[in-house]
């Protein structure tokens, strides 16, 4: 297998992991909360953000050094982000990508400080699912359209 298609299958199952996690906290997650006792849920949060503290620092370093990766092999294109669509999307799928990782970092500090909490925590993760669902439609759009 050659080294761009490992990378490739690589970034697809880390991104899978990280975006399955934000679309499940986003999506399903918060509707719970509407029906199980705050302490419950609480206790729920607290399980998935140990189990999430332990995985996604390795899921992040295999979805962004596999990015890097892929990055390196289109850096001809890269270098003229507006010489066609496929440029365009990439260059704007890669801010996202940095974007997601700022609100990660973001949100790590945050913690740190105790201040990741309620409002903040739901704000950060709804930005992150829209962040994501840009990368998404950009990852397949990059490759069905064009000008």
């Amino acid at each position: 297998m050659a080294p761009y298609s490992i990378l490739l299958v690589l970034h697809l199952l880390a991104a899978l992991l990280f975006v399955g996690t934000v679309f499940f906290e986003v999506l399903i997650l918060e509707r719970v909360r509407r029906h199980v006792p705050k302490n419950a849920m609480h206790l729920v949060e607290a399980g998935i953000g140990q189990v999430a503290r332990r995985i996604m620092p390795w899921v992040l370093l295999v979805l962004y050094g596999s990015g890097a990766g892929m990055a390196w092999h289109y850096r001809d294109v890269l270098a003229q982000p507006l010489s066609s669509a496929f440029a365009l999307m990439l260059t704007v799928k890669i801010a996202l990508a940095l974007g997601v990782a700022g609100h990660f970092a973001y949100a790590m500090l945050q913690l740190r400080r105790g201040r990741l909490r309620g409002s903040l925590s739901r704000r950060l993760h709804l930005s992150l699912f829209w962040h994501m669902v840009g990368i998404v439609v950009l990852a397949k759009a990059m490759f069905h359209f064009g000008w």
